[in-house]
């Protein structure tokens, strides 16, 4: 590999080529308007990382840091990035883009402008949206050049707001790679983003915004854009809001991206015609139809046609609309702009103008600044509201504002020059208004009963999976049954030192505080319905970081190395400090909870461990008992496990999957192997199913494949109890089951409708 076309490529692509280029050959496929390009992989990256000595440099910096520091973050994103750039690319890779560029040149017969944008190979999936992170150039002419932004690109996977994510997202460090996409560019003369449905509730009304140029003005937050609303329901505009947009980006005749100030008349035209609105809505309608999911678009109209130049999925849906709005008491209203994330926001007001500024920002603050970027993401974490003067729904604040769920609004065009540093003002992101002081919630006056739209409800249980404790609130929001995995590695990680440490200082009562609190926040949001928290499970490279963690084991492959119960098995006071923090609940009054244990591969692990638990006086009759089959082994011989007395399994289909097909899902060179929907992983699932209804063993999935819809529906005709979705999958698979069993039933009923029909 190295370098393929976008036509080459698709969604099942990922792991090589990264979200951005695996959507868009997939819109290709669908028969989408994409302008013509190619990719250079993301193992090729990874090549040039390990060929140059440069990998392991790389990750000494980054582990001897705290990214919460944002010095220390700013110093290893520059050292990082001055490596890269500074480090020759292989002679090959570089002839072969340079190659591949001319190769788009041929029909015009010139050399083009180009887009050069990454692509890294965890973006754009479900529940993480990772917008902005990395750089795009535009404009880009000549194969110099284009070798010259592909290595900056390169670069860019190690910007501070990257560096930041991915460690805010569990995403380790050497496991997220770099692809970049070189595409024709599309000389825009208007350009935009569509949310195909509405980016918070879910509704079929597809939002566009538009500006004229070039999108970046708006994605940067540069320009307010004209707002666009499309019933999909009703099939008819019902709004549209033409904003003043002052200056467009647009190519300049050195070839350059510039900016441009517009005149009266042209900043107050509207962009977008009717026709052209209900195109865009015609075509975002095949992507989110093709998807499954309701999907964030980003187009552009050259010479009257539309072309989409990216898409990927809506990460900030609420699953459960709230049934009412909070209502304030009147007060004095300061501002008015656009409702960009919902809630209600406290604090005093924070101004920044500048990336220095950004630390002045507090726990509470309400963060108001002209536009956000992705560098103030760290700020935006900790306010309890965000202000700008510029933007639209789609711009960077809103839709970061959205994933971390604080009240935003965006568009007010003087925040800036109105509000002033420590005032204390309430930010109402539903209504975009900005009152003066703290204004208290408005008492509900009593209401005559309103028939409420039903919840879905199912007869195969729809749980969610959880790893942040602190998201347990706003995820038991879903409505979801219960949560089929509670991941602890996250919070473990996340501790001062390494959990042996912790014993070996004497300090296990410290730990096991911190479990218990951990585990009590998700207990507690979700009580009555069930927990189930999995014993410990990560691999001895995430620990070595630690303190305490450098006598962490040296291992080729530690996906199959010293993790799971074999571990908690070996070191025994660890397994007893967690069985400790879950008694300390269950003596509490919740008995929602069920041990759930990893990587089991023979019975005798689940008899010492059962063994071990009873020793620490854990009722077992109290709670459930459980493990995971996530290996060959304990899918082959459940039979046996299930003598043991366990309760549940759980399927994890992504170890499940690496372990039956020998494939490591970490390992670049076979990565496009990894199928969770391989027929032998789902005929070792069925038969793990049909063993244990037989023996009345509850059985669930929450890997991976559990967000699927199309698993899904296999598996809830193979009888299984319950699965276990990602948070931002929870109402879609509830739908999937739904539907699902009513064909079952209905299947059921012709049926025997055709056996009572007379010869």
């Amino acid at each position: 590999m190295g370098v393929l076309w976008l036509d080459e490529v698709d969604k099942d692509d990922v792991p090589i080529v990264g979200g951005k280029a695996a959507n868009l050959g997939e819109l290709i496929r669908v028969g989408i308007p994409v302008p013509e390009g190619f990719v250079v992989d993301g193992k090729t990256f990874m090549d040039f990382l390990e060929s140059s000595g440069l990998k392991e440099k790389i990750i000494e910096i980054l582990n001897s840091i705290n990214v919460e520091d944002t010095k220390q973050l700013e110093e290893a994103s520059k050292k990082i990035r001055e490596m890269i750039e500074s480090t020759p690319m292989p002679k090959e890779v570089e002839e072969e883009i340079k190659q591949a560029y001319r190769k788009l040149c041929e029909e015009s017969g010139e050399e083009v402008f180009v887009a050069v944008r990454s692509s890294a190979t965890a973006e754009d999936l479900p529940g993480a949206s990772f917008a902005g992170q990395q750089e795009t150039y535009l404009n880009v002419r000549g194969e110099d050049e284009v070798v010259e932004k592909v290595r900056k690109c390169w670069s860019s996977l190690y910007t501070p707001r990257a560096i930041y994510y991915r460690v805010q997202k569990g995403f380790r460090h050497e496991d997220v790679s770099i692809a970049v996409v070189v595409q024709k560019m599309v000389n825009s003369e208007k350009s935009g983003v569509m949310f195909t449905s509405h980016p918070v509730t879910g509704d079929k009304i597809a939002i566009i915004e538009a500006v004229w140029g070039l999108g970046e003005a708006i994605v940067s937050g540069m320009v307010t854009p004209d707002h666009y609303e499309y019933d999909r329901v009703q099939r008819k505009i019902v709004v549209v809001k033409i904003a003043e947009k002052k200056v467009m980006l647009t190519r300049g005749e050195d070839g350059k991206t510039v900016k441009v100030e517009l005149d009266e008349e042209k900043a107050k035209a509207r962009v977008l015609s009717d026709s052209e609105i209900e195109e865009l809505v015609k075509l975002g309608e095949i992507i989110e139809d093709h998807y499954g999911t309701p999907q964030d678009v980003e187009w552009a109209i050259e010479k009257g046609k539309i072309y989409i130049v990216q898409s990927r999925p809506i990460t900030t849906i609420r699953e459960e609309k709230r049934e009412e709005e909070v209502e304030l008491e009147e007060g004095k209203i300061l501002l008015k702009g656009l409702g960009a994330s919902p809630g209600i926001g406290i604090g005093k007001v924070k101004i920044v103008l500048s990336q220095d500024e950004i630390s002045k920002v507090e726990e509470g603050d309400v963060l108001v600044t002209t536009m956000t970027t992705p560098d103030m993401v760290p700020a935006m974490r900790k306010a309890s509201a965000i202000v700008t003067d510029e933007g639209g729904l789609t711009c960077h604040a809103a839709i970061v504002s959205r994933e971390l769920g604080v009240p935003a609004v965006v568009g007010t065009e003087k925040a800036t020059k109105i509000l002033k540093d420590g005032m204390v003002v309430t930010v109402d992101g539903d209504k975009g208004v900005v009152y003066a002081g703290a204004i208290k919630e408005k008492k509900k006056e009593e209401k005559p009963a309103v028939v409420a739209q039903a919840p879905i409800v199912t007869a195969t249980e729809v749980k969610v999976n959880i790893s942040i404790p602190d998201a347990a609130e706003r995820v038991a929001a879903t409505g979801a049954d219960g949560v089929g995995l509670f991941r602890i590695e996250h919070m473990v990680l996340g501790l001062k030192k390494h959990p042996m440490k912790y014993i070996r200082d004497g300090e296990v009562e410290e730990y096991i505080n911190e479990l218990y609190k951990g585990m009590k926040k998700v207990v507690k949001a979700f009580y009555p319905k069930p927990v189930w928290i999995r014993t410990l499970d990560a691999p001895t490279d995430e620990f070595r970081a630690m303190e305490g963690g450098e006598d962490e084991p040296i291992e080729a492959n530690p996906m199959l190395g010293f993790r799971g119960i074999r571990r908690d098995l070996k070191e025994e006071e660890h397994f007893r400090a967690e069985i400790r923090a879950i008694k300390k609940l269950v003596d509490e009054g919740y008995t929602n909870i069920g041990i759930m244990l990893p990587l089991v591969t023979s019975p005798e692990e689940v008899r010492r461990a059962k063994q071990i638990i009873m020793e620490e006086g854990l009722p077992l009759d109290k709670i459930e008992f459980g493990i995971m089959v996530e290996t060959p082994a304990a899918a082959l011989i459940i039979e046996d496990i299930i003598k043991e007395g366990i309760d549940f399994i759980s399927l994890g289909t992504n170890d499940l999957t690496q372990y039956t097909l020998a494939v490591d899902r970490n390992n670049e060179n076979v990565a496009y192997l990894y199928n969770e929907t391989h027929p032998a992983v789902m005929k070792l699932i069925e038969r793990t199913i049909k063993i244990c209804k037989k023996h009345g063993v509850k059985t669930s999935i929450c890997g991976q494949a559990g967000s699927y819809p199309h698993v899904v529906e296999k598996l809830v005709r193979m009888g299984i109890d319950s699965v276990s979705a990602n948070p931002d999958a929870v109402q879609r698979i509830k739908e999937v089951v739904a539907r699902v069993e009513k064909k079952i039933m209905l299947d059921k009923l012709r049926e025997k409708e055709l056996e009572n029909i007379p010869d």
